[in-house]
């Protein structure tokens, strides 16, 4: 059957603009245009908080292969604001597949394009910065669109955790979700208390696979509330924006730093990284992607990375206390740091491979140690 095509346009705040056609439904959606270099997992990524507010381009031209299923998602919905291709394929072959990407899209009521130059357009955002964007089926006068570009809500600067942290604590282990409960259930060796800033579910999968139970918390959640359900360990969740902004995160952690070991991921190391006195400054156009090489700068071993951050923290602010633990090979930012006296440690980029390699795994296996009191040589 003949897909309908429904001309788009896509333009960015400086007025760069691409013309290309809806393969999901109608509309007009805005939000921080970035791309993504991942040849696969693209459920995942559609899933994962972290792009809240955010238009994902793929770098890789051909998107849709093997459909989306029940299994591959990150979170409880679709988290992107808007989603660019080179080319989609609405015939999916797979063993796991259950529908299509462009069904799923449409069903979400989420906006899909293609037919763009998406070369050009990540060499433009590579040139001038991930930048305000948006896409429109609708307002079609490329003039006309820029001014509601430009009217439209800032990226930097917002808190976005508020649009996807849960509302209210619940439980995980190894027999899955209890949302009915909001306390430990003491059936598990370990239990951690994530704070919640926009959560992927692998995360809590792989605690549960090394014996531990998960008590999720939204991210207003007081240290006082956190500590008072005696976990063993802290998890600090990955999730989207500007870190600047979430000081009443920051105050927590500060208020559990030195109390129970403490485990923090993308966003959770910057937020760490605030905590602990440093600040944090936005990259130009960021690093998302399933191939960023890192450096171990304590075992010298590299590692192939899934990142997704337009942000970082400025180790040169942290106390002399803190031992910087990895560095990106691309561009020498900090990707890890650990303070031993108050065992806490974070990194950048997501180890836990959803989408991606799984080079970065141990990582969770050295929270455990760090819980269980095994703290020298951690890294190595």
């Amino acid at each position: 059957m003949k897909r309908e095509k429904i001309k788009a346009l896509v333009m960015l705040e400086d007025g760069t603009h691409f013309w290309g056609y809806s393969f999901t439904t109608r509309g007009e959606t805005f939000g921080e245009i970035v791309f993504n270099t991942g040849i696969t997992g693209y459920q995942e990524i559609l899933t994962d908080p972290s792009y809240y507010g955010q238009i994902v381009t793929m770098t890789y031209p051909l998107i849709g292969t093997y459909g989306v299923n029940s299994e591959d998602m990150e979170s409880s919905r679709i988290q992107v604001a808007g989603f660019i291709v080179k080319e989609y394929q609405p015939f999916y072959n797979n063993w796991r597949g259950e529908k299509s990407l462009g069904e799923w899209l449409k069903e979400n009521q989420i906006l899909g394009i293609e037919g763009i130059d998406t070369r050009a357009l990540t060499r433009h955002l590579r040139n001038f910065g991930a930048m305000k964007g948006g896409i429109t089926t609708e307002t079609l006068n490329p003039g006309d669109f820029l001014e509601k570009i430009k009217a439209s809500p800032d990226y930097v600067g917002r808190d976005l955790i508020q649009y996807v942290s849960t509302e209210n604590p619940y439980f995980y282990d190894k027999e899955g979700f209890d949302f009915s409960t909001s306390t430990f259930k003491g059936r598990a060796k370990y239990k951690i208390a994530i704070l919640d800033c926009g959560m992927k579910y692998n995360q809590l999968r792989l605690f549960a696979e090394r014996g531990a139970e998960c008590l999720v918390f939204p991210a207003k959640t007081s240290a006082e509330e956190i500590l008072k359900h005696n976990p063993d360990g802290i998890f600090l969740s990955n999730g989207p924006g500007d870190p600047a902004p979430l000081t009443y995160v920051v105050n927590t952690v500060k208020g559990l730093l030195g109390k129970k070991p403490i485990f923090g991921i993308c966003l959770g190391h910057q937020i760490l990284g605030q905590a602990l006195g440093a600040s944090t400054f936005k990259l130009k156009f960021g690093h998302r992607g399933i191939n960023h090489p890192v450096l171990n700068l304590l075992n010298k071993k590299v590692e192939i990375t899934s990142q997704n951050h337009g942000f970082c923290v400025k180790m040169e602010e942290l106390p002399k206390e803190v031992i910087k633990t990895h560095i990106n090979l691309n561009d020498n930012t900090s990707e890890g740091l650990y303070h031993p006296e108050l065992k806490a440690f974070s990194v950048q980029y997501h180890p836990e491979n959803a989408p991606g390699p799984h080079d970065s795994i141990y990582l969770f296996d050295c929270f455990i140690r760090l819980i269980e009191g095994q703290d020298g040589n951690l890294f190595s």
